[in-house]
């Protein structure tokens, strides 16, 4: 019986053939945590399909602004004044990403930032989809404390030289998604990846402005949308959502957490379709959409409280598509060109 469990173990599993190529490991340190706030520097390490290492890159990033919350990065204005702008080096930081998965600890803040620099500069990261290593490392039901990046770091036996700096955290990612990814493999996990879209609506405007040392997120030159009040929904409130059933104008939903589609124009094309927004959740509320239904928010655990049916983004995005007429009005839901989501 030895002598089979051994051959057994000396036989690993077959990699699973849906399982990206290669992957970008990337960090990326900034003024703030607005829509509106700017890289001041980053990092990337490429990984092959089975998470070694190929070679890694960081640069500092020219803000144009003041750098923020300097305590935790770093960086300040004098460092940063001669490096170069996000414009100056985004060739070189696309090269990079170009067709792999971009992989990082709270993925969506950071792709956010990405896309919205290249936004900025007039063109799109060449990147399609996303990976978390939080959502990895609840997938795989890793015992941490916490979903910081040192409580992962810590159970993978990884040093943290530089926390906060973008080329250490990258490089410690990397080690510690390497074997997230062995261990993913070898249990036949499909991989929690999440369609990547590039944001094409930033508008420039003047800077209002400001006083010296405006400070973490003071500075504000730019805006992801028009400024405007969502219009009120014209249909009253039909009640709840009932499950295989269809969305009906007037419905109150609710958000909460990470969404591939950016939440804003998730949010406008609910709106698009008859829908009411709601930002908070009650005993009114007729559907919440999560991705992340056991993450504990005040709008899951009110909820669950309240019975309030609960799905997620891919099924929502699905509801999206057949949106029954509010009662006494004929013809059909509003044109779908506005309410198609990621997948």
């Amino acid at each position: 019986m030895l002598e089979d469990h051994t051959t057994a173990a000396s036989s690993p599993a077959p990699w699973p053939a849906a399982y990206p190529q290669g992957y970008a490991v990337v960090d990326v340190e900034t003024t703030g945590l607005a829509r509106d706030d700017r890289i001041v520097s980053a990092a990337v390490y490429r990984l092959d399909a089975r998470g070694e290492v190929e070679d890694h890159w960081y640069t500092l990033v020219n803000p144009e602004r003041d750098p923020g919350p300097v305590w935790i990065h770093g960086l300040t204005s004098e460092v940063l004044q001669g490096a170069p702008l996000f414009a100056d080096i985004a060739e070189e930081f696309a090269a990079r990403l170009r067709g792999r998965v971009l992989v990082a600890h709270n993925a969506v803040f950071d792709w956010q930032m990405i896309a919205r620099e290249y936004a900025r500069a007039r063109c799109e990261a060449p990147v399609r989809q996303r990976l978390c290593t939080i959502v990895l490392a609840k997938e795989l039901g890793l015992p941490l404390p916490n979903h910081k990046l040192e409580s992962l770091a810590a159970h993978f036996g990884v040093v943290q030289r530089r926390a906060h700096h973008a080329l250490d955290d990258a490089r410690v990612l990397a080690e510690a998604f390497r074997p997230s990814l062995l261990a993913a493999a070898a249990g036949g996990l499909r991989l929690p990846l999440h369609e990547c879209r590039p944001l094409t609506e930033w508008t420039d405007r003047p800077a209002p402005r400001t006083g010296q040392g405006a400070g973490y997120g003071g500075h504000r030159a730019g805006g992801w949308r028009p400024s405007r009040r969502r219009p009120a929904c014209p249909y009253p409130n039909p009640g709840r959502y009932e499950e295989g059933g269809r969305l009906k104008q007037g419905m109150r939903v609710a958000f909460s957490g990470d969404t591939s589609v950016e939440r804003e124009l998730l949010e406008d094309r609910a709106t698009e379709a008859g829908l009411h927004v709601a930002t908070s959740l009650s005993r009114l509320t007729s559907l919440l959409v999560t991705n992340d239904p056991d993450s504990g928010t005040s709008k899951v655990a009110k909820a669950r409280q309240y019975g309030t049916p609960i799905v997620d983004e891919a099924a929502f995005g699905q509801l999206l598509r057949d949106v029954e007429p509010a009662d006494g009005r004929p013809g059909q839901a509003p044109d779908p060109h506005g309410t198609r989501t990621d997948g």
